[in-house]
């Protein structure tokens, strides 16, 4: 599945990213995005139940996105299965 960014006047290139679709196996799914920078935070968690779908996007301030549950993550250089 290949996905482009779209870039906005607002976001510095250097910062953005690609998108990230996550579908849920299970209820509960949680999503969290974690902060750039000096220290690693949390900020911002989703919830997704089965069969619920999340587009995310790294950007300035979203450095990595941790997956707790069952789900298929789908970026642009593959598809993943969490457990």
């Amino acid at each position: 599945m290949a996905m482009e960014a779209s870039m906005s006047a607002s976001e510095p290139q250097e910062h953005a990213g690609g998108y990230v679709l996550i579908k849920a196996l299970e209820d509960g799914v949680v999503i969290m995005g974690l902060t750039r920078g000096r220290d690693t935070r949390s900020h911002h968690s989703e919830r997704l139940d089965r069969g619920e779908v999340l587009v995310a996007q790294f950007t300035s301030t979203t450095a990595a996105i941790k997956i707790r549950g069952s789900a298929e993550i789908h970026t642009a250089v593959g598809a993943v299965q969490s457990s």
